[in-house]
């Protein structure tokens, strides 16, 4: 079964959103896109809708989750390499963000992480290609 995953994510400020994703790497599709929302593009697969909080709410009955005091999703990327991993997080720093831990290297895995401006966690993961291919 082809699936694609889209992750819906309630930010406070839009523009200052995407601007920050942008300096992240990140492209947006225009199609999907307008004052309430946009549509940050991960992969051929994995989409990240960035809703404002009054978009959000027309989804779901529940409180959105204040991400300065609780955890609601980590959102989890894989990269390439370690070094990847290190510049994501040196970028998302860079682009306002903040780091919510230290790296944790555990030899055949390497990871690191960042909260965005609305406090979301993104955890970037890099594994040695010999750790995954042990089957």
């Amino acid at each position: 079964m082809a699936t694609k995953i889209f992750v819906n994510l309630p930010v406070k400020d839009l523009n200052q959103s995407v601007e920050f994703f942008t300096k992240l790497g990140f492209s947006f599709n225009a199609q999907f896109t307008d004052e309430t929302a946009t549509c940050m593009i991960v992969s051929d697969d994995i989409f990240v809708m960035l809703l404002t909080h009054d978009k959000f709410k027309t989804f779901t009955p529940k409180e959105i989750c204040d991400a300065t005091k609780s955890t609601e999703v980590l959102v989890c990327l894989s990269s390439d390499s370690r070094e990847q991993v290190d510049e994501m997080v040196r970028k998302a720093v860079a682009a306002g963000g903040s780091t919510y831990n230290e790296p944790q290297d555990h030899g055949f895995m390497y990871g690191h992480g960042f909260q965005d401006l609305d406090s979301h966690i993104w955890e970037l993961v890099y594994m040695e290609p010999s750790a995954i291919n042990q089957g």
